[in-house]
């Protein structure tokens, strides 16, 4: 049973180190400027969700809507400076309803009901960094 635990924790490790090497933090897409990257990551989402389920991009906009998700949450999830802002934390529920909707329900369209949430959330994040928060 011994030999088991430590071949498992092995495998566990090789798999952490492996996963960690081919972690791609130097080519985020987003810029530092946290004003830009916001609003670049909501016309990313809306072009996502306004494609037409038939459309045959409809599965790459998702999943760079899902890299941009992750990129965004990497971030600035831990920045202070932002953390309080009215348009984060919007920014942050919209993204969370996006994110848990895509790893839940992979091969099923975005339902109208969270479609029209994500828009009006999407509304609220761009008038308040209008009025600079």
């Amino acid at each position: 049973m011994k030999r088991y635990w430590s071949r498992l924790l092995a495998l566990v490790l090789v798999v952490a180190i492996g996963l960690m090497g081919c972690s791609t933090n130097g080519s985020s897409s987003l810029s530092g400027d946290y004003r830009q990257d916001t609003l670049s990551v909501v016309n990313t989402l809306r072009t996502a969700l306004d494609l037409p389920e038939d459309d045959p991009n409809k599965v790459e906009a998702q999943a760079v809507a899902r890299e941009k998700i992750n990129e965004f949450a990497a971030r600035y999830q831990r920045d202070t400076s932002v953390a309080t802002l009215n348009s984060f934390t919007t920014m942050r529920t919209a993204l969370n309803s996006l994110a848990g909707h895509y790893s839940s329900y992979p091969n099923r369209p975005v339902p109208q009901k969270l479609k029209q949430r994500l828009q009006q959330e999407f509304k609220q994040v761009e008038v308040s960094l209008s009025r600079g928060g």
